[in-house]
């Protein structure tokens, strides 16, 4: 049973075991994925921590060296972004909505700075260029070149796409956004106090 984790101990473990943060939610994508499985108990799921040193054995200590072997010198490993946490990698707006098909923001903030290394040996972009994304998808590059002081232009096909761009890049009041926030739960509040969901919730 020693060798049985839940998912908090498992992230408590793995993150001393790679010497980076590793959350809850990091584990529970693994064994929600199959990538390393899952032992079910009345409390909940647990794994077994010699599951998780045989599956961050295969893929994470040795997957820059499986690369490396490929491309060479020529691979910027930096661009992996692999020491980045999910949370990370999709910080604040980014998290809107689960869009399938984008990129992590680290990854256009490479590209759209001022920074230069042994890859990227010129900068490409100065504060108020414009950035033009024809194909925009999520609006992760439309959202790291404000970030970056640049102005940027995106395009879509989908209306649904479009629709969540505006909501992302669009210029809002912060006091008003609280003050309707305040409002709603205040609203909602008052609600829960004449309804019976809550006394049904707690007898269910």
């Amino acid at each position: 049973m020693k060798n049985l984790m839940t998912l908090q101990e498992a992230s408590a473990w793995a993150t001393k075991h790679l010497g980076k943060k590793v959350t809850p939610s990091n584990i529970s994508y693994l064994v929600q994925y199959g990538r390393v499985p899952k032992n079910q108990t009345n409390g909940g799921a647990l794994v077994r921590r010699s599951d998780l040193e045989a599956y961050y054995k295969k893929h994470l200590k040795t997957r820059q060296s499986r690369w490396r072997k490929k491309l060479g010198d020529d691979l910027n490993w930096g661009l992996s972004f692999s020491e980045y946490t999910e949370a990370e990698t999709t910080k604040h707006v980014h998290r809107l909505h689960p869009y399938k098909g984008k990129f992590i923001p680290q990854l256009v903030e490479y590209f759209l700075d001022g920074h230069t290394d042994r890859f990227k040996q010129e900068a490409f972009f100065q504060p108020g260029d414009i950035v033009l994304d024809p194909f925009c998808g999520s609006v992760t590059t439309l959202v790291q070149a404000n970030e970056s002081g640049l102005h940027a232009v995106g395009i879509d096909v989908s209306a649904f796409n479009a629709f969540i761009s505006n909501a992302k890049t669009g210029a809002y009041d912060i006091d008003d956004l609280r003050n309707r926030a305040e409002e709603i739960t205040a609203e909602l509040r008052a609600f829960q106090q004449h309804s019976n969901n809550a006394v049904f919730e707690n007898r269910l």
